[in-house]
């Protein structure tokens, strides 16, 4: 636990003055003649800095478990909100023969592959068959349809793969 220290300069009747006195060496000591004194300071010792270190360090390991925290909510959020798109799918071929398929780039690169897409393609069109997804990378994926539709328009929602 953090003990709060307030502290207090040491305020004497006459700031910065000293008495010389010569030692056997030819060295000189200056002796403080600090006069009265106004107000007692704090004293500078081991107690008082490892009390002042203590706080910066529970400080910093407060602050590191914010941070954690705040990574692991934003991992969350970006399975939550997604990354949307939007994709038209053609195809020149006559069932039951496709080549519908396109590669779709990813705008926030993924750290890893095992995120999940969405598929929506509004209104019912019975000749599109299912819409897959392939081949996934951190960068993009690929998708295609198994019908026979000429195309088919495809909005998309990736979720998760972000550390």
């Amino acid at each position: 636990m953090y003990d709060r220290q307030y502290w207090k300069n040491h305020v004497t009747q006459y700031e910065d003055r000293f008495k010389e006195q010569t030692n056997p060496d030819g060295s000189i000591t200056h002796i403080p003649v600090e006069g009265e004194v106004v107000q007692e300071g704090t004293p500078q010792n081991a107690t008082n800095f490892n009390n002042l270190e203590t706080g910066v360090f529970s400080a910093h390991e407060i602050g590191s478990e914010v941070a954690r925290q705040l990574l692991q909510q934003k991992r969350r959020l970006n399975m939550i909100e997604g990354e949307t798109g939007a994709v038209t799918l053609a195809n020149t071929l006559v069932y039951p023969f496709n080549n519908s398929m396109q590669s779709v780039t990813i705008a926030a690169v993924r750290d890893r592959t095992d995120y999940t897409v969405e598929i929506d393609t509004g209104a019912s069109n019975p000749q599109k068959g299912d819409v897959v997804v392939f081949d996934k990378l951190k960068n993009g994926f690929k998708m295609a349809f198994t019908g026979g539709a000429a195309s088919v328009a495809v909005n998309y929602t990736i979720r998760g793969g972000i550390f």
